[in-house]
């Protein structure tokens, strides 16, 4: 399991951008950069540094994952056919807890990593507590009874910060993931360009 050693909504201010889209960000309040010289006017950014920013906010997103795995999905999009930035996006979306937090079992990304590493979540029936499974359509994933009363879990039912996409089936504490998504349809709270990141690693 990786460990989160920055805090995480720095990113958020560090990028100028709300990127999860949640109305407690502290980039709603102060909409510059962290730190003592977070106030000094930007440069413009060269392409390098659009495509780092691109790679950044698309990384951080998806909770936890560090430079080696990100690469690694990256490589893998690389060897399969089809546009290597769509691929990418749907390796990233086949995730385990993206889907339950997709599916709306938790409010942000980070509670779907910390709900399925403590063992709370079954796919087929059988737990799993390894938040980088890859799911393929058809997989079912459900919520262990005990799981249900974890008021992140009754506050991410209640919340109206976000739709499950069409690409998630979900039915009381079950879902399923019904198919890899295309870029289009990630319901996404910023603009991402996954064209970019492929960019900053083919350099």
């Amino acid at each position: 399991m990786t460990k989160r050693i920055r805090a995480k909504h720095k990113l958020d201010r560090r990028l100028g951008e709300n990127i999860w889209g949640r109305a407690r960000s502290p980039v709603n309040l102060r909409d510059y950069g962290p730190g003592q010289h977070g106030q000094r006017r930007r440069g413009k950014i060269s392409d390098y540094g659009l495509q780092l920013r691109a790679k950044q906010k698309l990384k951080g997103y998806y909770n936890n994952l560090n430079e080696k795995q990100f690469r690694s999905l990256y490589k893998e999009a690389m060897r399969k056919k089809g546009d290597t930035g769509e691929v990418l996006i749907g390796l990233l979306e086949s995730r385990l807890d993206a889907v339950v937090y997709r599916a709306k079992f938790v409010p942000t990304v980070f509670g779907a990593r910390q709900l399925v590493n403590h063992g709370h979540v079954l796919v087929n029936g059988k737990r799993c507590n390894i938040g980088s499974r890859r799911l393929v359509p058809g997989d079912m994933i459900e919520l262990r009874e005990k799981a249900r009363d974890i008021p992140m879990v009754i506050e991410a039912a209640s919340s109206p910060e976000r739709d499950i996409p069409d690409y998630i089936s979900r039915e009381g504490y079950k879902a399923t993931y019904v198919r890899v998504p295309a870029f289009e349809d990630v319901p996404y709270p910023v603009r991402m360009e996954p064209n970019l990141v492929i960019e900053h690693y083919s350099r």
